[in-house]
């Protein structure tokens, strides 16, 4: 069969053993080609490729539900299910999902882009199907990783006490989530995988079959089964532990045989229980480059399938925030031994690689744990450490409570990068930044500030390792302004001093964070238009600098705000809440991300989309602020996505 022909999961159907191998090897042809000429995740769908075909021989789709932990495991899943011909758009505007979309495929039953979702998910659609009297099958697929994930342990616990729920977890083991997984569960797994048992088998027994004489070094078909058998043999202690929590245990099985799992998952089904089936595959099979550097081929940018290396930049670019964090970070934990890096799982997306490889004794990784980093370095900070949790805003979203119970409210001091804030492009509304102004404006005793560069960066560093209490700042993806950085002895800034860059009499902006140098961009560009502004570097959010806002907006009479983040509850709602409370009812026009989703597109489609660039936000103010030869405010509609206020 083409894969290019197929046009419904189910026409896999039928199919031989050979067959079926036929249309992995299409589908890692095309999800190798797509992914090279435009980036996305490589490793995690090359190793799933055989569950997948093998799963879905088992399931009528037209019925059953499939939730894929993630999802970006699941471009071989996006392959069988019709977008084989759009599958060129991967992650590009209006283009195919980098992660499942309900709105996409009605074969996307679940949306995910943050882990360890998928056995909840699974769970009740189950129990919502038991509810109304209805047939069809429940499978989660999660990887080993995204079981570090306390909502997935939880998940298991509560499927474990329903004995007559029908419903099908998939353990994708590959001792792999982007980074190797950490954790007592992971590192059993990976005993198991070397254990004695599973060496005498992989080695001394393929040795000895192959070496007897009628063999003539070669394996027969049925060796495959034999294997099996004496592997689930030899590692009952795993599935001793999820039948004690009230599951079936099949496996392990290989993950990278079709055969063997469509006869274990066909099985699975019939149990009529909570059934967990424990495939081991191999991140990134089929790619030789995948395969050696599992955690580098993760994702790709644009890369050269020949040499497996990246297409280089046209423009050499300056080093990213991440990079600029994790070099700082190191030196400042060099030079004090109470410094203490965590991160959960994405070290290497975060810079924490760079402290993992130079100080590994003061680097921490808790797995895809939010929640319990967060609490960790409140613990960590009670007995005199200084803890820098870095996460992605979109994850550290999993862990609000704890930010607000165990580190606000005790005034602890933890220090919070919140790395990829703002716009992150093409993953999508899973992964926006959008979020964290307004998530961590009313949180406690928190500090919160953004830098305008990759100076102040190592400055706003400095200064929240020297503040006592507990304190975030933002740094978006990618790379700065290329400003010159210090290698040490950076100054700490004052808490809730602002900066005023540019002089000006006729329009006030106040720009926090990676919207400063575009603040500058625009007053340029405004004057121009004859519009003499003044730009404000905000660099806290909270405290904010109201002796410096202030005066100024009172004089000048018109301001406009500028952030990278949803404007409800925003950076431009603080300062408007911030005038109102002083009875300074001043017209106020905020530019930022309005209330709705930011879909997958490259960053600055998104910004062009939204009206964040220089130009856009300069027309805008334009329409907005009207000014007559008397210098008199005239105020007119606008159909930006930017809000106002007018006294």
């Amino acid at each position: 069969m083409r894969l290019s022909d197929l046009t419904h999961p189910n026409e896999l159907h039928g199919l031989s053993t050979a067959e079926l191998e036929d249309v992995a090897c299409q589908i890692r042809e095309r999800h190798l080609q797509v992914v090279s000429t435009s980036g996305g995740h490589l490793g995690p769908g090359l190793g799933v490729v055989e569950l997948t075909i093998a799963l879905y021989q088992t399931l009528d789709l037209d019925v059953d539900r499939v939730v894929w932990d993630v999802g970006h495991q699941a471009y071989p899943h996006k392959l069988l299910t019709g977008r084989y011909q759009s599958f060129d758009t991967l992650r590009q505007q209006k283009g195919v999902a980098g992660y499942l979309k309900r709105s996409e495929s009605r074969f996307d039953h679940f949306g995910a882009g943050h882990a360890s979702t998928s056995i909840s998910a699974a769970l009740g659609m189950a129990i919502a199907r038991d509810k109304r009297n209805e047939k069809f099958k429940c499978v989660a697929v999660i990887g080993d990783g995204a079981l570090t994930g306390g909502m997935a342990l939880e998940a298991i616990n509560h499927a474990g006490h329903l004995p007559d729920t029908p419903f099908v977890v998939v353990l994708n083991d590959n001792d792999m989530s982007i980074s190797p997984p950490v954790g007592a569960l992971s590192s059993y797994l990976n005993r198991m995988r070397v254990s004695p048992p599973m060496k005498f088998i992989s080695d001394s027994v393929e040795e000895s079959v192959k070496n007897l004489p009628f063999m003539g070094g070669e394996l027969p078909a049925e060796y495959k089964s034999l294997t099996g058998s004496m592997r689930r043999l030899a590692v009952p202690k795993l599935g001793a532990v999820f039948e004690e929590l009230g599951f079936t245990y099949m496996g392990p099985i290989d993950g990278h045989d079709i055969a063997e799992m469509v006869r274990t998952f066909n099985a699975a089904h019939r149990v009529g229980g909570p059934v967990l089936v424990h495939t081991v595959t191999k991140k990134g099979k089929g790619y030789p480059y995948a395969e050696a550097d599992q955690v580098g081929y993760h994702a790709q940018s644009a890369f050269d399938l020949t040499t497996g290396k990246s297409r280089p930049s046209k423009t050499p670019k300056p080093p990213s925030y991440s990079k600029v964090f994790g070099q700082t970070l190191v030196r400042l934990c060099e030079q004090d031994s109470t410094v203490v890096g965590i991160t959960a799982a994405m070290a290497t997306g975060t810079g924490l690689d760079l402290l993992q490889k130079a100080v590994p004794s003061q680097y921490v990784d808790v797995g895809i744990a939010e929640q319990h980093a967060v609490t960790l370095a409140a613990g960590m900070s009670c007995e005199g450490l200084k803890p820098v949790v870095a996460i992605y805003s979109t994850f550290l979203q999993r862990a609000y409570d704890q930010l607000i119970h165990d580190v606000g409210i005790q005034k602890l001091p933890v220090t919070f990068v919140l790395d990829r804030a703002g716009i992150v492009g093409a993953d999508g509304p899973t992964h926006q930044g959008q979020y964290d102004i307004s998530y961590l404006r009313s949180v406690p005793n928190f500090t919160v500030m953004a830098p305008k560069d990759e100076a102040e960066l190592q400055r706003m560093l400095v200064t929240s390792l020297n503040h006592d209490g507990p304190i975030a700042l933002r740094i978006p993806r990618g790379s700065g302004e290329g400003v010159p950085l210090m290698e040490e002895g950076w100054d700490p800034l004052k808490i809730g001093r602002g900066e005023l860059l540019i002089e000006g009499n006729d329009l006030l902006i106040v720009a926090y964070g990676s919207m400063v140098a575009p603040a500058v961009k625009t007053a340029e560009l405004l004057k121009e238009s004859g519009v003499s502004s003044a730009v404000i570097n905000a660099r806290f959010l909270r405290p904010l600098d109201q002796a410096l806002i202030h005066p100024l907006a009172r004089r000048i009479g018109k301001i406009v705000t500028m952030e990278e983040g949803a404007l409800p509850g925003g950076f431009g709602s603080a300062v408007i809440e911030s005038l109102i409370d002083q009875n300074l009812l001043i017209p106020t026009h905020r530019i930022g991300i309005p209330d709705k989703l930011v879909h997958h597109a490259s960053p600055q489609q998104s910004k062009e989309e939204l009206g964040l660039t220089p130009e856009q936000m300069s027309n805008q103010i334009l329409e907005r602020f009207s000014f007559n030869k008397n210098d008199a405010f005239i105020s007119s509609g606008s159909s930006s996505p930017a809000g106002s206020i007018k006294g």
